[in-house]
């Protein structure tokens, strides 16, 4: 007798902001509901010195000045 096949499913939707949490979950917990997170970016010469050029110029880090940066551009898409 033949096996029968099982009855198609249709493919799950995914939600991205739930993956997103599941990943965020792996990161290193941090103070305050933050987490730490490290990560190489590849930019031109020249946005790489403009942005190194600012973190100077407001007597910031790198690091401090990109964190802010981005909270500010997710901040920015929620109005």
């Amino acid at each position: 007798m033949p096996r029968r096949r099982p009855p198609n499913k249709p493919p799950r939707k995914s939600v991205p902001e739930k993956l997103a949490k599941d990943a965020i979950a792996h990161e290193e917990a941090i103070a305050g509901d933050k987490v730490r997170m490290t990560f190489r970016v590849v930019l031109p010469r020249p946005v790489a010195e403009a942005l190194a050029a600012r973190a100077i110029r407001e007597e910031k880090n790198i690091a401090t000045l990109v964190t802010e940066i981005l909270e500010a551009a997710d901040y920015s898409k929620r109005t």
